[in-house]
């Protein structure tokens, strides 16, 4: 494993989907210190209420961009096979508006550089919520297939991923939603995905792949949604690996720290073939990591709305859908 040191995305490079406008934007606000005087210019962007402008995040956002450009660019020169960047994963960013935390589409952006040399892309999305702003970035072509496994309830955030979603146009078929039910579990979960991700590899013959790893799923999140474990996205990556694809890995949700810390940990230890020690290492953040001071993630209790029958008839569909599918 080498460390890379990212430099920041440039205003060009964020141009590739980014508008003009919307950087000037954020760029203009991230230099003030009273963003209240340009409270009509942010709204119009969406950098209010969960995206907030503050002095910086122009610098911290472009970073984290440029970080998952850093980490495409190695997998195009073939300069390694595997390439992560666990603080990336921005879903939610549209092209002039912010979302969801998100202030740059850090996987859009990766995804357009992986597109400069593979010629069809597969994104997976395993964050709770809909991956909105990089489906509809592809919606419409047929280069980029987008799956992606998240809660679907009325109220929940962000709205999107219906099942009845699948695309537009020359990308009609290439766009896949699996909305999930309260109480999802691990052994569900990884099947659901299994059947899915390989009918996908199947049919649509992707050249490489990008991950969205976010872990508000996991049991112990303040959503209070899933009851997964880390071993779900342990299998799923581990599904991913066996393709022997050129592979990004990005982070994403999770809003209990610790048990996020230990599921990327995990699956970096999946990455390198390496069973990791079960205990948490002592180091600055020990005390967090308590009371059971373990890597895991155990399971929740909540209660499993996804009935075997939902599951079925939601897979019978989506596969259908994929017959639809040519390269």
């Amino acid at each position: 494993m080498k460390l890379i040191v990212p430099k920041p995305a440039s205003e060009q490079e964020l141009n590739k989907f980014h508008s003009e406008q919307y950087i000037d934007c954020i760029k203009v606000l991230s230099q003030e210190d009273d963003s209240e005087k340009h409270d009509r210019t942010a709204e119009k962007f969406g950098l209010c209420y969960d995206c907030p402008a503050w002095p910086g995040v122009y610098e911290y956002a472009s970073m984290i961009a440029g970080a998952t450009l850093a980490a495409a660019a190695k997998l195009v020169n073939e300069e390694c096979d595997i390439a992560i960047n666990w603080h990336g994963g921005w879903h939610h960013a549209k092209r002039d508006e912010a979302a969801g935390f998100c202030y740059f589409n850090d996987i859009v952006l990766g995804i357009l550089k992986l597109r400069e040399r593979y010629e069809r892309v597969f994104y997976i999305d395993l964050d709770l919520h809909h991956g909105d702003g990089v489906e509809d970035a592809f919606c419409a072509t047929p280069k980029v297939m987008t799956l992606s496994m998240h809660k679907f309830s009325p109220g929940f955030f962000p709205g999107t991923g219906a099942l009845e979603d699948i695309g537009y146009g020359k990308g009609k078929f290439y766009t896949v939603n699996v909305p999930l039910r309260e109480g999802m579990q691990d052994k569900s979960f990884v099947r659901i995905f299994k059947r899915l991700a390989s009918k996908i590899k199947e049919q649509f013959n992707p050249k490489a792949v990008v991950c969205q790893c976010g872990a508000d799923g996991l049991h112990g999140d303040p959503h209070e949604s899933f009851n997964l474990s880390h071993l779900s996205l342990g299998e799923c990556v581990k599904t991913i690996l066996d393709w022997n694809l050129p592979t990004l890995l990005l982070g994403g949700g999770g809003y209990n720290l610790p048990n996020t810390a230990k599921c990327w940990t995990y699956l970096t230890g999946i990455v390198q073939k390496k069973t990791l020690d079960t205990d948490i290492p002592e180091h600055v953040y020990f005390t967090k990591y308590g009371p059971d001071y373990e890597l895991a993630v155990s399971t929740g209790y909540r209660q499993d709305e996804n009935t075997e029958e939902y599951i079925e008839e939601m897979l019978a569909e989506i596969l259908d859908n994929l017959d639809e599918v040519m390269i």
